[in-house]
């Protein structure tokens, strides 16, 4: 079977690349712990609206989502309170949102039938674990190669007591795929469809929620054209046509675009001038993060 794992940034920038930059800066820090935060609060509902839809049906996986449900709170709460005793905002977190993009992009609930249903949700609930674990990992790899400071040691401890559950997510959903694909050949095919669409709308959410330089729209297009290659002819036109605009005109990309442009320069005009202005419109972020590193 196909195995998808998260891409690098662009193909550029590693978890590890990123993470190792994040845990040197503390408000950049601050705000990447209240977008995980965030994100496994917003999975509680997501995978509630999935039990919802399920209706009971199957059984097992719904029971089994329920568990999964629980984690996720649990994940919540050991966050905000993390937070909350570092004395940091546990609100919307500012910027475009990953989890927002991903929904955005997703369609899994137009299946044709309950196992298709199944299979896409259990896809695109996989490539988000995967992507939670990488970036867990990542990071507490990213603590441990920083400064020993008391305030590093808390982060990394709550983040070693998520990565475990983390893990274990990502070996259920890979389970309940496997056990899907081998009941037939069409089944084995629907699985194999579902882990590359959701993959590449899994890497076109992340990259949404991350690039906001020059050029930006264009290379959402180009993830968008990624996505629609790996649906049926007949639906990719509509799944352009819908997702097109978005991807083109995105008022909250600007918004972003202006506070960041605001923010660097209020901290730092001549950083700004020499670094920051190339940069930006070289659609690079490559050389500056590796050579800051």
């Amino acid at each position: 079977m196909t195995v998808a794992y998260p891409r690098k940034f662009r193909n550029q920038l590693s978890a590890q690349d990123i993470l190792s930059q994040v845990v040197r800066q503390r408000e950049v820090h601050m705000v990447t712990l209240n977008r995980y935060r965030f994100s496994e609060q917003r999975s509680c509902k997501d995978l509630t609206e999935l039990i919802e839809l399920l209706d009971g049906q199957p059984r097992t996986l719904v029971q089994e989502l329920s568990h999964h449900v629980s984690d996720e709170a649990r994940h919540a709460y050991w966050l905000t309170d993390l937070l909350c005793e570092l004395g940091e905002p546990v609100g919307k977190p500012p910027g475009i949102s990953y989890i927002d993009e991903f929904e955005r992009l997703l369609d899994y609930a137009d299946a044709d039938s309950k196992d298709d249903l199944v299979i896409n949700a259990l896809a695109a609930i996989n490539v988000t674990e995967k992507r939670g674990c990488e970036y867990f990992a990542s990071h507490i790899r990213a603590l441990k190669a920083a400064e020993p400071t008391a305030e590093n040691r808390q982060i990394c401890e709550t983040l070693e007591r998520i990565m475990p559950e983390e893990a274990a997510h990502v070996r259920w959903g890979n389970r309940w795929l496997a056990e899907l694909a081998r009941q037939s050949p069409a089944h084995r095919e629907k699985v194999e469809t579902a882990k590359r669409k959701y993959a590449a709308v899994e890497q076109a959410a992340f990259e949404s929620g991350m690039d906001i330089l020059a050029g930006a729209e264009l290379r959402r297009v180009s993830n968008l054209v990624k996505i629609a290659e790996e649906l049926p002819l007949w639906q990719r036109p509509q799944y352009l046509m819908a997702h097109l605009p978005k991807a083109v005109f995105d008022p909250k990309l600007q918004q972003v675009r202006v506070d960041l442009v605001q923010e660097a320069w209020k901290r730092d005009p001549i950083t700004f001038i020499e670094k920051f202005i190339p940069m930006f419109f070289g659609g690079s972020l490559g050389g500056s993060a590796k050579k800051s590193a």
